[in-house]
């Protein structure tokens, strides 16, 4: 129970951390590509979450993470 509370809270600070860094870039490759895994990273997060738990979660903080990595390259 703790993990799964450590790693929503992460995806938020990160989706929300992300949704910034976004909206500060121009419209380009990377954006679209980020905006793309966010809109894949919030249904995979619920299905997890009530489905499969577990280490499961961390696919996607992953998502996100790579989002967010795209975003601060560019940046």
């Amino acid at each position: 129970m703790l993990f799964t509370m450590f790693v929503l809270f992460l995806f938020g600070w990160l989706f929300f951390h992300s949704i910034g860094l976004a909206l500060h870039l121009t419209w380009c490759a990377a954006k679209v590509i980020a905006a793309l895994l966010f809109a894949a990273a919030l249904p995979v997060l619920l299905v997890c979450l009530f489905v499969a738990g577990g280490l499961l979660l961390l696919v996607p903080l992953g998502l996100i993470g790579a989002a967010f990595g795209i975003l601060k390259f560019c940046a």
